[in-house]
């Protein structure tokens, strides 16, 4: 575990300086930390979305965006710092602002490696053991780096877990409620926009700026997208209804050369639509909100603002989520990648 050098109970800006003893361990929980950060869940998710099971994506985004939420809110409510340094060393410095109780990395990983477990054991044929041993791996290595970087005491990480534990007990009755989602009602969309932009518009107040509120509306935003993303390719029947009765896949095919050069051929074109439509919509929605506000252009500290945050990063990622579960299915099939 990285030693610390030098050290003082300062603010965030500054750079600590530490002695890296063991590398392995050091890459080890440092790679292990990005799967639980966005940059993991920002090409695992797509990916899973348009090369292995796009119904599998939608439960796995929800159950992802519900626990995130809550994680957070508890955050901003409980109010627990991160574990001081010294005598720790933080490694992260983005979040380093926010608090500790519980743990999202913790959450997240959890929720998403045995969602996956649970979701998959009657679709897909496979050694249960395996994937047990697979999901409880992936959770454990997530949860022991947001110790090793310093950024969560033990607590925050089993509070984290036990937290989703709970909340996989008592929503699992309920998922097979999402994959029916997209047959709901005509007025579904509104409701879906309505209640996460109330519920991110009234988040906790902080005692000092954070970037939790925005990355909370992020998720939330992106799960708002998508699920009206397959709202839509029901209503207009934009993509194929699948049956009542999901079977039973006997022998999951071979990883061949064509099937993952296909495979990386759908997520980039699909990652670069993406991020433009994020960039073009971004742009746009900041411009109409600092013209709205009397904001001067380019105001950094102006997008910290409850009425531009909010609403800027809620536009963007809601288009985001249609964006990836309606346009870029449909682009692929015009490129003759389907």
């Amino acid at each position: 575990m990285p030693s610390l050098e030098s050290g003082r109970c300062a603010a965030p800006a500054y750079v600590q300086k530490y002695i890296v003893k063991n590398y392995f361990y050091y890459y080890l929980f440092r790679f292990s930390a990005a799967l639980g950060q966005e940059v993991f869940y920002i090409t695992f998710l797509p990916f899973t979305q348009w090369n292995i099971d796009p119904y599998l994506s939608r439960r796995l985004i929800i159950i992802w965006v519900l626990v995130m939420y809550i994680g957070q809110v508890a955050k901003d409510i409980l109010k627990w710092p991160r574990p001081s340094s010294p005598p720790v060393v933080n490694l992260e410095k983005r979040v380093l602002t926010e608090y500790g109780m519980p743990s999202t990395h913790a959450m997240a990983a959890t929720a998403i490696s045995f969602t996956l477990l649970i979701s998959t054991m009657d679709r897909y044929q496979y050694p249960f053991v395996l994937g047990l041993v697979m999901a409880v791996v992936f959770s454990t290595l997530v949860c022991l780096s947001r110790l090793y970087t310093g950024m969560h005491t033990v607590l925050d990480v089993l509070g984290g877990v036990l937290l989703t534990a709970i909340l996989i007990v008592f929503t699992q009755p309920a998922w097979t409620l999402i994959d029916h989602l997209d047959s709901a009602s005509p007025l579904f969309p509104v409701c879906a926009i309505v209640v996460p932009f109330f519920l991110c518009y009234n988040y906790p107040v902080s005692d000092y700026y954070t970037p939790t509120r925005a990355d909370t509306t992020t998720i939330v935003a992106a799960g708002a997208g998508v699920t009206i993303g397959f709202w839509l390719n029901h209503f207009f029947q934009l993509m194929s209804k699948p049956t009542d009765s999901l079977p039973v896949v006997q022998n999951i095919p071979p990883l061949t050369a064509d099937m993952l050069l296909l495979g990386l051929t759908k997520f980039t074109v699909g990652i670069v639509l993406i991020l433009l439509v994020r960039q073009l919509v971004q742009n746009l929605s900041l411009q109409v909100l600092y013209s709205w506000f009397k904001v001067v252009t380019r105001n950094k500290e102006a997008r910290r603002r409850l009425e531009i945050e909010v609403p800027y990063k809620f536009v963007t990622y809601t288009s985001v989520g249609i964006c990836a579960t309606t346009v870029v299915p449909m682009l692929h099939r015009f490129l003759g990648l389907l």
